[in-house]
């Protein structure tokens, strides 16, 4: 038996929650979110997307069913950390293959459980998204340590540290796109390539004449982590790449990279968008649909040229956008959504047909 190690969760404003580690102990900085997924607890482990951030689960027992490594949404979990209310020790599923504590050990990140995490929750829905430590100094860091640690955080470099670091190909006899991968689940490659896709992977920071090299019939932007605007680089690719004419798609952050690159801004959220019960209304057909999400940053301030065909039931954000004369279309939400509500999957058939209008009028 495993020995019960104290720690605690320090949050910006100083509010603290004390609990047990487990995982990997080692004290650990992130940004401090929440997701309301019931199930996939492990797609959320393994998304990019949460690249630098500790994570938040409101459903209280997790790691009922295990970890299946068949099911990870990346090469490994780039998380900073893992907030539970109760783990489970004796996980029940003939795919399991490790428990979620062995997983987070193995996988160097810090776990804390046996807190109200809907308290924190109401925290951090109250006052936002917030920086927060997880240590096993309970009660020892001074101020001086804590303001410290805090200002030494970043997550500036999170699509460098998720995206692969050379191309590589998935075979298709369909459309050939070309998808830049910010830190892209695998998720989206799986739901592409179940369309025939052919996909000429690359990484974040390729160039124009890299991408162009493969002559794709499109350009596709997956999801990935951290701000828009701390890659300036890629959007400025991006744009450059829209210029030539060829189709671009895009999903959660390779939306708003392309929204960026469209001359619309990026605002960050209070709280963020994280989880799989976000209404979304379709603005052409009214339709409403249930989606999975994980976002800190949201599009606004649209420019003349594009218009937004997705909102927000919840508060009124853009969930999508799509330039007026340009084969140009993206959405915030996740259409694959592994586990997760499957509403939206048409998306991906939309996205091919936008590409083949475009190759039959070339």
């Amino acid at each position: 038996m495993k020995k019960t190690v104290k720690a605690e969760l320090i949050l910006e404003n100083g509010v603290r929650f004390k609990g047990n580690a487990f995982g990997y102990i080692k004290e650990t900085v992130g940004e401090v979110v929440f997701t309301t997924g019931m199930t996939g607890y492990q797609e959320t482990l393994t998304d990019p997307s949460f690249a630098g951030q500790i994570v938040t689960m409101t459903y209280p027992l997790i790691g009922n069913y295990g970890i299946n490594l068949e099911d990870m949404e990346s090469r490994k979990p780039f998380l900073k950390g893992f907030v539970v209310r109760e783990k489970c020790n004796v996980p029940n599923n003939w795919r399991c293959e490790m428990d979620i504590d062995d997983f987070l050990y193995q996988n160097k990140i810090m776990g804390l459980e046996g807190i109200d995490t809907r308290a924190l929750t109401r925290v951090l829905r109250d006052n936002g998204t917030m920086r927060g430590i997880i240590t096993t100094r309970v009660g020892d860091l001074t101020q001086s340590q804590i303001k410290q640690k805090f200002d030494t955080y970043t997550n500036a470099y999170a699509v460098k540290e998720t995206t692969i670091d050379e191309p590589y190909t998935i075979s298709g006899s369909g459309t050939h796109l070309a998808v830049l991968d910010c830190g892209i689940k695998q998720g989206i490659l799986r739901d592409l390539k179940k369309r025939g896709c052919k996909l000429s992977v690359f990484p974040a920071f390729s160039t124009v004449e890299e991408i162009l090299a493969v002559k794709p019939d499109a350009i596709f932007l997956g999801n990935g982590p951290g701000d828009p605007k701390d890659i300036p680089t890629v959007v400025e690719t991006v744009k450059k790449l829209i210029d030539t004419g060829i189709p671009v798609l895009g999903i959660c952050l390779g939306h708003q990279i392309i929204s960026l690159a469209l001359g619309c801004n990026t605002t960050r959220l209070k709280f963020g968008h994280h989880g799989g019960n976000h209404p979304v209304k379709d603005l052409k057909t009214g339709r409403v649909y249930i989606t999975s999400q994980n976002h800190e940053f949201v599009v606004s301030d649209l420019s003349d040229e594009v218009e937004a065909t997705f909102i927000n039931v919840n508060d009124g954000s853009i969930e999508g956008i799509r330039h007026k004369t340009k084969p140009i279309f993206s959405v915030q939400f996740h259409p694959e959504a592994s586990p997760g509500p499957l509403d939206t999957q048409e998306l991906f058939d939309r996205f091919l047909k936008i590409i083949e209008e475009v190759k039959a009028h070339a």
